[in-house]
């Protein structure tokens, strides 16, 4: 179901029933969650859902809900709360983190440049890692200021992985920013190749972390045709 049908299915709901109908469309267990579903309840649900939702056990329920805050960060208090879950250890809530931050992208990119600006200075890997997932979304990157927020935001966050220790490197959190950059680097430099491609052939290959990242780029397709 599009997202659209989805939001026409949940306005109706009480509050209360929100969980139960989540955690029966959610899709799990399976290979893939409903995204299309947790991105209808980030632009309609309220403040109480969301806490609703929170308290739930269910990790899709409170991916939903990261989902929802995330999309409001355009409020302190949302911006807040979701900052805290970009660092939970479930990581689809970490990932509703990331797709609420793109659907408020889709309507306030300023607003997004603004919070990744912010969270790739932030010293949690995991922050780090919210910044560049959100951002690198490529239907984002057709925006010039959000493509060039992009790149910029790929050199920030590397320069600080860069300089972690060797043995903070190997801690989970950072091993999931190091997966990220491996990826989303591709993204922004498709997204800006005239400036993308001088910043990503810079990267330090003596670095045994940064050459896996640059390797793992090379191979996306979106980079290797510029390449």
């Amino acid at each position: 179901m599009a997202a659209p049908t989805w939001t026409s299915q949940l306005r109706p709901l009480a509050r209360e029933d929100w969980p139960a109908f989540l955690e029966e469309n959610s899709g799990l267990p399976g290979p893939r969650a409903n995204l299309s579903l947790a991105s209808a309840v980030a632009s309609t649900a309220d403040a109480l859902t969301i806490e609703l939702l929170l308290r739930d056990r269910s990790e899709y329920t409170a991916m939903c809900a990261a989902a929802a805050l995330s999309y409001g960060s355009s409020e302190p208090e949302f911006e807040a709360r979701a900052r805290t879950l970009a660092t939970d250890e479930r990581w689809r809530v970490r990932e509703g983190v990331a797709i609420g931050l793109q659907l408020l992208g889709d309507e306030h990119p300023e607003t997004l440049v603004r919070i990744v600006q912010d969270w790739a200075d932030d010293p949690h890997p995991l922050r780090q890692r919210a910044a560049i997932a959100a951002i690198c979304e490529p239907r984002l990157l057709k925006n010039p200021q959000v493509a060039d927020a992009a790149l910029t935001a790929c050199e920030h966050v590397t320069e600080q992985y860069a300089a972690l220790s060797g043995a903070r490197r190997r801690n989970a959190d950072a091993r999931t920013l190091r997966q990220a950059l491996g990826y989303c680097w591709s993204i922004a430099v498709a997204a800006s190749p005239t400036t993308g491609l001088t910043a990503f052939l810079a990267l330090d290959p003596a670095d045994r972390d940064i050459a896996w990242i640059v390797s793992q780029n090379r191979r996306k397709k979106r980079l290797s045709a510029l390449l």
